[in-house]
């Protein structure tokens, strides 16, 4: 089974026969199988394996999603009972023959069609820079010599001009000191394998064809030593690396051994496609959303181009000055009460990741990190005139879409995530309003708002929802409806006009409302995928995803809209919205009031509601549930009720037991766990192999722990807890079980809950509080159910600690 020629993504081949007889218990047999193959991946976790037999009325299809069942026709009579999986996709093509002698089964031929990756992906040709301490001190030194004070005051206040020529100079500046390698770079390359191990597997080819046995044999012996020495000196760096503290270096190189969170690559298209997906990623921006208000404060648009059409202009750096002082700054703080100092902008500078990928201006994120010093200077001057002048230069608001698949298999348009890769320095500058923003308007958000707030998060939210819920639920004939609203493309619906009357109403002063909203208006964006960049460039309206402030402008947008009654309140997450109706013996006039005055009030300020992905899900636990519940009604269109729902990352279902939350928590942890054994496999042990199962593995199964680790059931903390068992001994050390991580940190969520002023369950907890100790009072619980959840558990943790 195994030839000569494999591709290399394929170590061998491992062929699995199996037999499942007509009266065999097929979740017997499943598990039996997958169990085998664990066993082996585990060993070989790079080999092609094939399972073939006849199955009966058997099916790995949910016990071993990854594999591809390949045969398509009939095995015996009209029913296919003979099957092939393997763990690669496209790999055979399967056509019947007649039976073997006397035979009752069909024979199957399968013919391979298999593309090794290295001809799928041809080899891309990339120009990288060559950073070294070297470069480093020759760029601060070329900055720390130029005279920014000449640059600045022939533009003035021509902001757009100025970025543009500081942004050339400083590539320029970059392009002249830091040299630069042509590399080729192969899809089925690792990073272990060196030029010499190269060069022995053209000896081995040479050898094969000469058909020199002994000399095969030699070379294949120092092959196999070439890639084991490699493998040790791969994981050695690594170790050395996490020993100096370069986790991200580390992560990457973790991420490709075990094969994790590959990204989708997308597939190759021309330039017409690329039009097309930049016009429907900007189908919300029309000529009817533009008002009055905001066609008079947006500027003149100027054109934007591409990167690869930008022309450096021919800068040189000039000698022996300074950037330009708090003295030149003085003017540029009088039309904005919003001031940035030197010193605000350098820690900025320094914040960012040295790794991340440039913008459209092409600045290097490590330029700006490593020359923070040489460059703070002229950034102040940049963003104190951007801010008086209450523009954002044209070149920063320029954005880089790139569409990431919503799904490994895209079919549409609509199966992309448009996401903006803008310059590093607007960033920055995002960044330092962000922080005056949120303390600006800080008193007039939502309280119920989850998201961008200090000390919570998506745990709180879904506490705070099945905490009021389940209280509720102790009163007999009581009903709690939930409806999940799902919003399209939620950020870039953001109109300027109606969102300046709402930050003029939080506080925010004119000035800062003006630069936010030409930060909003005319910007400029076209897309890039691979191998091509769309040659049309659109102006689009909102806030892109990719962006620092977008987020948090969503939640001013959205904060006037608010409910929180005893019967029925609204809880945000960013723009996941929920309604939470709390209802008593059917009646639900103000769930259904509040649902289509959400409606109403999103149409009013141009949020469009997906109607089809907007679901409903509705706990009743009552006996006689006359009359039933009547569906409500959106834009025409019936909400589903469904049985269970993803909200936050945990699913929730109608019953409130955590079983669908186990079962995918369960299924996530197995297949991360496979991870795991690959990188044992590789030779990775200690720190390194304990920080995978920390970030990827144990991440994945306590996803939300303090949400549900009181009240799961004692069969699926058995499974989670099987899991563990199995990491503890590929880590070779013991590792904590589900009840002690979710003990552990519920006592430190209710302790962060209380410290917490802000938080919307603080009167709540305030209510339990005693005047007398530092304990908390039990709350009531009538049913078990409310009586396993988060607060009666967490009160119960924290006073036993008390004692």
């Amino acid at each position: 089974m195994r030839p000569y020629y494999l591709p290399r993504e394929f170590s061998h081949v491992i062929v699995i026969t199996a037999y499942v007889p007509p009266s065999a218990s097929a979740d017997a047999a499943c598990d039996s199988l997958h169990s085998v193959v664990s066993r082996l991946q585990t060993q070989s976790p790079r080999a092609l394996l094939i399972i073939s037999g006849d199955f009966n009325h058997a099916s790995l299809d949910s016990t071993l999603p990854t594999f591809t069942q390949y045969v398509t026709c009939p095995t015996r009579d009209n029913k296919t009972l003979d099957l092939l999986y393997a763990n690669a996709e496209e790999a055979y093509s399967s056509s019947p023959l007649p039976p073997l002698g006397r035979s009752d089964h069909n024979l199957v031929h399968l013919v391979p069609v298999y593309e090794p990756l290295v001809r799928r992906e041809p080899p891309a040709t990339r120009t990288v820079q060559r950073w070294s301490e070297e470069s480093e001190e020759a760029l601060k030194d070329c900055f720390e010599s130029t005279v920014w004070e000449v640059i600045c005051d022939d533009h003035g206040e021509d902001i757009d001009s100025l970025t543009t020529c500081i942004t050339d100079y400083i590539n320029f500046c970059v392009d002249n000191t830091v040299p630069t390698r042509t590399v080729r770079c192969f899809s089925n390359n690792k990073p272990w394998i060196t030029p010499e191990i190269k060069a022995v597997l053209k000896q081995k080819r040479r050898a094969f064809k000469s058909k020199d046995k002994e000399e095969l044999k030699r070379v294949q012996r120092e092959l196999r030593g070439l890639i084991r020495n490699g493998k040790d000196s791969y994981r050695q760096k690594m170790e050395n690396q996490l020993q100096q503290n370069n986790v991200g270096e580390v992560w990457r190189g973790l991420r490709t051994i075990s094969g994790h969170k590959h990204q989708n690559s997308l597939p190759g298209r021309d330039v017409r496609w690329a039009n097309e997906l930049n016009q429907f990623f900007n189908r919300f921006d029309s000529a009817m959303r533009q008002s009055p208000t905001s066609a008079a404060d947006s500027p003149t648009p100027t054109a934007a181009v591409p990167p690869q059409t930008l022309h450096t202009s021919s800068i040189h750096p000039a000698h022996s000055s300074q950037p330009p002082t708090t003295a030149s700054n003085t003017h540029s703080t009088q039309g904005s009460s919003l001031s940035l100092s030197t010193t605000q902008v350098r820690r900025e500078l320094r914040r960012i990741k040295a790794k991340k990928a440039a913008g459209p201006d092409g600045i290097s994120s490590r330029v700006v990190r490593s020359c923070a010093d040489q460059l703070c200077g002229v950034m102040e001057h940049l963003f104190n005139l951007s801010l008086r002048l209450g523009r954002v230069p044209q070149l920063w608001k320029t954005s880089c879409v790139v569409p990431v698949p919503k799904t490994s298999r895209p079919k549409d348009l609509n199966s992309y995530r448009p996401v903006a890769l803008t310059s590093h320095l607007m960033k920055t500058l995002e960044r330092l309003v962000l922080a005056q923003l949120r303390r600006l308007v800080s008193s007039s958000l939502d309280p119920l708002q989850f998201a961008y707030q200090p000390g919570i998060g998506a745990d709180d939210a879904v506490i705070h929802l099945l905490h009021r819920s389940l209280a509720h639920l102790e009163t007999a004939g009581s009903t709690v409806r939930i409806m999940f609203f799902d919003f399209s493309s939620a950020f870039n619906t953001i109109l300027p006009s109606v969102l300046k009357d709402k930050l003029e109403n939080s506080g925010v002063d004119h000035h800062l409302t003006t630069w936010i909203l030409d930060y909003l208006t005319d910007r400029p964006q076209y897309v890039r995928t691979q191998g091509c960049v769309s040659d049309r460039v659109v102006c689009s309206t909102g806030a892109p995803q990719g962006t620092v402030l977008a987020p948090f402008l969503f939640t001013i947008y959205t904060a006037d809209f608010s409910h929180n009654s005893t019967q029925c309140f609204l809880q945000k997450f960013s723009d996941d919205s929920a309604i939470v109706g709390l209802i008593t013996d059917g009646d639900d006039k103000e769930y259904r009031g509040l649902t289509q005055d959400f409606v109403d009030w999103c149409q009013l300020n141009y949020l469009q509601i997906n109607a089809s992905k907007t679901k409903e899900l509705v706990v009743d636990f009552r006996r006689h549930k006359h009359p039933p519940l009547q569906p409500l009604n959106i834009q025409g269109m019936d909400i589903e009720a469904v049985d269970s729902y993803r909200y936050l990352g945990v699913h929730l279902n109608n019953k409130l037991d955590w079983t669908h939350n186990s079962d995918a928590l369960y299924r996530k942890g197995q297949s991360r766990l496979y991870l795991l054994r690959r990188l044992r496999s590789f030779g990775v042990e200690g720190p390194l192999l304990k920080t995978f199962y920390d970030s990827v593995v144990a991440s994945a199964i306590f996803y939300g722990v303090v949400c549900w680790g009181g009240s799961i059931s004692a069969g699926d903390r058995k499974r989670l807890n099987r899991l563990i068992r199995r990491a503890s001994s590929v880590l070779g050390c013991p590792l904590d079980p589900v009840e002690v991580v979710s003990d552990r940190r519920m006592a430190a969520k209710l302790s962060s809950l209380l410290d917490n002023i802000s938080h919307p369950m603080q009167e709540t907890l305030t209510a339990l509080s005693s005047s007398f100790s530092g304990r908390l009072r039990h709350p009531r619980c009538g049913t078990e159910r409310f009586r396993r959840s988060f607060l009666p558990t967490a009160v119960r943790l924290h006073n036993k600690d008390f004692n």
